[in-house]
């Protein structure tokens, strides 16, 4: 039924497809589309140095080389390690124990927001106006415990 659709694909049809999935990968989390867009490259490629090779075998070597691509992609990227000698430096949020910040809305029954550098993270401690400087003495997941510095 639709066979007839696929016995005309082109190596341009793969290139478009390729842009498609790029653009898919920029409003994904992670890295994945990008891959897969790197083997529709490739399958584009071989279709035109092989312009007669048949849309089964076409689909075969995009589904290979999408599987190929995304191991070694991920395999390349999760190899790369960084030794350094502070425990904390990968960690934002350990690093901001300790660390003084100002109230950016105020805490009021324990819960308020404070601005840590772009950004600001939800706070609980002792109530206080905005402007007031804080410290962080822990963390509770996403939430800053603070008290007033």
């Amino acid at each position: 039924m639709f066979y007839g659709i696929f016995d005309n694909l082109l190596y341009w049809h793969w290139w478009l497809f390729a842009i498609a999935l790029i653009i898919v990968e920029v409003f994904s989390a992670g890295a994945f589309f990008i891959w897969m867009g790197v083997a529709a490259i490739l399958t584009g490629f071989v279709l035109l140095v092989m312009p007669e090779m048949s849309w089964q075998i076409q689909f075969t070597l995009f589904a290979i080389s999408s599987i190929a691509a995304i191991l070694l992609g991920r395999s390349f990227f999760n190899r790369k390690e960084i030794n350094t000698e502070d425990p904390t430096l990968s960690s934002q949020e350990t690093g901001l124990i300790g660390k003084t910040f100002a109230v950016e809305q105020a805490i009021i029954n324990g819960s308020g927001r404070v601005k840590v550098g772009e950004s600001t993270w939800k706070a609980n401690g002792p109530d206080c106006n905005v402007g007031t400087s804080v410290k962080v003495i822990a963390i509770d997941g996403a939430e800053l415990i603070v008290e007033i510095a």
